[in-house]
């Protein structure tokens, strides 16, 4: 019995224009009533996504989220981070003397703000258009203490100059943190161990549930480990191909709701 469904966001429940269908919205409400944990699944900050969980309800006391790609686990209504794993300021330095060598500009998240570094000047991030909520300031390396919470790092730049120089990144930083490519034009660095089924997994044990009991629903890359990690993995028909193989179930795409026909068939009937 699924007690838990786990839902990434863009290219999930999401469509293109980044909203929410009502289908999708009546099935998650009606799972809500059943008795089952709705919770979001995504790489974004709390205070990016907020406008999402107002929308499906889920500010209630017992509503979390797991945010930064599995570094944060949140409680809804109150923000309060119940689990936590995050970089620390020595990352931020080699990643910094990485994206120099790179030639490409480095954002730093902390909590809701995005720090961006001078590595590439002259070549300007595409974050602010990707997480438009977030407070995006200046800063230079030397600003970094201890007293920031340093979630992720993200480089987000067009796809043909990303590309190549993704394969240019040394194998030590792929021993040292865990690098996904989010989207075509973004790539993180979150610390090493910290996926979407890392937090999902401390939430589960948290409430006492198995993976049995959970069900994951995803379509990218970053999303990989939760399908793998949950009960029923569940692919979007818009998935990349290696995720739709690991899942146990393809549904529609995320512009024919397929989170909602998912939910129906393995969880409201």
């Amino acid at each position: 019995m699924i007690k838990l469904i786990a839902i990434d966001l863009d290219g999930t429940l999401l469509n293109e224009e980044k909203q929410i269908s009502d289908e999708n919205k009546q099935a998650l409400a009606k799972a809500k009533e059943k008795g089952v944990k709705i919770v979001l699944c995504t790489g974004r900050p709390l205070a990016a996504m907020a406008h999402y969980l107002q929308e499906l309800g889920l500010v209630d006391e017992g509503d979390y989220s797991i945010t930064f790609n599995g570094g944060l686990v949140q409680k809804n209504d109150t923000g309060e981070i119940i689990e936590k794993k995050v970089m620390e300021v020595a990352d931020i330095h080699r990643l910094y003397d990485l994206a120099q060598k790179l030639a490409l500009p480095l954002d730093i998240l902390s909590d809701h703000v995005v720090l961006q570094l001078p590595t590439a000047p002259g070549k300007k991030s595409l974050y602010n258009t990707l997480n438009k909520l977030l407070q995006f300031q200046p800063a230079n390396l030397a600003d970094l203490t201890d007293e920031f919470v340093l979630n992720k790092a993200v480089i987000a730049y067009p796809q043909a100059e990303l590309d190549p120089k993704i394969k240019e990144i040394p194998a030590e930083f792929h021993e040292r943190y865990e690098i996904i490519k989010t989207r075509s034009m973004l790539l993180e660095f979150m610390p090493k161990g910290v996926t979407k089924a890392y937090g999902i997994s401390l939430l589960a044990k948290d409430l006492g549930l198995e993976p049995a009991e959970i069900m994951a629903i995803g379509d990218e890359e970053n999303d990989l480990p939760m399908i793998e990690y949950a009960g029923m993995g569940v692919a979007m028909a818009n998935a990349v191909p290696f995720v739709k193989e690991a899942a146990n179930y393809v549904t529609s795409s995320n512009l024919e709701h397929g989170v909602a026909k998912v939910i129906e068939k393995f969880v409201l009937d």
